[in-house]
């Protein structure tokens, strides 16, 4: 059930009726950015709630897309999320596209209660492969934390500037490649999960247990589509296959 909306400019949530597609029960959102894209100066911020032994799911609607921006400015998006002690929280966005010359700041705060789970991905492009962009010049950074009860749990920043390409075609940070997803998974089972998880992944990317309830994936491919082959079926696995629908678009 939904407690509260409030929402302005083009940024905007859907709530599809997941119990009639045969998904799990829980409350989802699908968030829709109305002006295509982000540029250098806009400001985007959610914020989002799974009360006490709820269950919500976050997903967008498409691909974000970072456009080129002005030498002076940059984009910015903040996410903050919370999940009440018993609840379900899943952060499912697609990718998102960095074009050649953009200029992204983001960052997602999670805060966890008691033995509250989360699911989180986030995947990310470099440049558009069809048409035969390489990512030049860009400037990108992110931020992810997660804490329980006020302390700090996973703490992951990635910052890239200048020659985006260049810096990834290096065999010690990317070897080449032109997407990542990174892969947060916390709750009982993350231990039970790692070997299936492993099972399903190419050799650029690798899965790890950080903690007793605390697994992390880190995958690298050439482009989306391939990314997206071997991150279906990971989350897939993760809820119990009950992946959003615009995710099987």
């Amino acid at each position: 059930m939904l407690g509260a909306l409030r929402q302005s400019g083009s940024l905007k949530a859907l709530f599809p009726r997941v119990a009639a597609a045969g998904l799990k029960a829980g409350l989802q959102a699908v968030l829709v950015n109305t002006a295509g894209g982000i540029t250098g100066g806009d400001r985007f911020a959610l914020s989002a709630r799974a009360e006490a032994g709820t269950e919500l799911t976050l997903t967008t609607q498409a691909a974000e897309r970072a456009y080129r921006a002005a030498p002076d400015e940059v984009g910015e998006v903040r996410n903050r999320l919370f999940a009440g002690a018993g609840a379900r929280l899943d952060w499912l966005p697609q990718e998102t596209i960095l074009y050649r010359g953009s200029a992204l700041r983001r960052s997602l705060c999670v805060e966890m209660e008691g033995d509250a789970r989360l699911l989180l991905v986030e995947p990310l492009v470099f440049g558009r492969a069809a048409m035969g962009e390489t990512l030049g010049q860009a400037r990108f950074r992110d931020r992810i934390e997660v804490r329980r009860n006020g302390e700090i749990l996973f703490l992951d920043a990635i910052e890239l500037a200048g020659d985006v390409a260049a810096h990834l075609a290096r065999p010690a940070i990317a070897g080449g490649a032109g997407a990542l997803a990174s892969l947060l998974y916390i709750a009982p089972d993350a231990e039970a999960q790692l070997a299936p998880l492993r099972a399903l992944l190419p050799d650029s990317a690798g899965a790890s247990l950080i903690g007793g309830d605390r697994l992390f994936l880190r995958l690298l491919a050439a482009d989306s589509h391939l990314l997206r082959r071997v991150l279906v079926p990971v989350l897939n696995r993760l809820t119990a296959n009950s992946l959003p629908r615009p995710w099987m678009l």
